[in-house]
């Protein structure tokens, strides 16, 4: 398969501090791989630099072969690239739909004199996109709640709601930034048979961040694992989980790996 998104050798600095150092990713069409590591590994600033929060100091970023170094994040969205948060970052006094629709906005026609006559055209656009929020509510099992707001969820549904935003932009790459966390036994299985129904559906790529190692060896094909900013390991999930350096930066000794593939 082509590759959609490339990673070269990125690095960045803050001060002194060097927070990720010469990290490289590739993900083809169709991907879903894993980004791993213990705190303060560099994960979510290797998301950061990905959506253009951070610019890096050093290295390329590549979507379909267009660079995106420099781009501001929303130039970074319209070109393809949607994420969700470790924190829920929903807009709290919104309905769950109007959190959804906002995504749409992204790639809605937009054009001054329509939208104050109301014209025809106009019109139909909001149609498509209360269309496409009703159809992204249903897929995430939220269309029943779709008029409550959004801070009355309960944390599970938030974190759906998240992604159902995130798909709402039309991503051609999906990052998800710990989508496990604060979910119980059941909900964490919900969510892989989720996340890997998505990215069939929507025909997504999909990198995510996880500290859960079973959904993490469950579902991801590729795993990449840093530790203090430096990649020390990239490989199938069954090589990573006994890989000697992942061990003892991340997942402890072996047993406790193997224990926590079986959950």
């Amino acid at each position: 398969m082509p590759t959609l998104l490339e990673v070269e050798n990125i690095s960045i600095n803050f001060g002194g501090l060097k927070a990720v150092q010469n990290v490289s990713m590739r993900l083809d069409r169709g991907d879903l791989q894993g980004l791993i590591g213990p705190n303060g590994a560099g994960k979510t600033t290797v998301f950061n630099l990905l959506t253009g929060v951070y610019r890096p100091t050093s290295g390329s970023i590549r979507l379909e072969g267009r660079l995106l170094n420099g781009l501001k994040p929303h130039q970074i969205a319209a070109a393809g690239i949607s994420r969700t948060f470790q924190c829920s970052r929903l807009f709290g006094n919104l309905s769950v739909r109007d959190n959804v629709r906002i995504g749409c906005q992204l790639r809605a026609a937009r054009r001054l004199i329509p939208t104050l006559l109301r014209s025809r055209h106009q019109v139909c656009e909001e149609r498509r996109i209360a269309r496409h929020c009703d159809e992204l509510l249903e897929v995430f099992g939220l269309h029943e709640r779709r008029n409550e707001l959004a801070r009355n969820l309960p944390y599970g549904d938030q974190r759906r709601l998240e992604m159902a935003r995130a798909l709402a932009t039309g991503p051609k790459v999906l990052l998800l930034d710990e989508p496990a966390a604060g979910m119980n036994t059941q909900e964490k299985l919900a969510l892989r048979e989720l996340i890997r129904s998505v990215r069939q559906q929507f025909d997504l790529t999909i990198l995510l961040i996880e500290h859960d190692m079973g959904v993490v060896m469950d579902i991801c094909e590729k795993i990449t694992v840093l530790d203090y900013g430096v990649t020390i390991a990239v490989g199938p999930p069954a090589e990573i989980q006994n890989d000697p350096k992942v061990i003892e930066a991340y997942l402890g000794t072996p047993s406790q790996a193997s224990a926590d593939h079986r959950q």
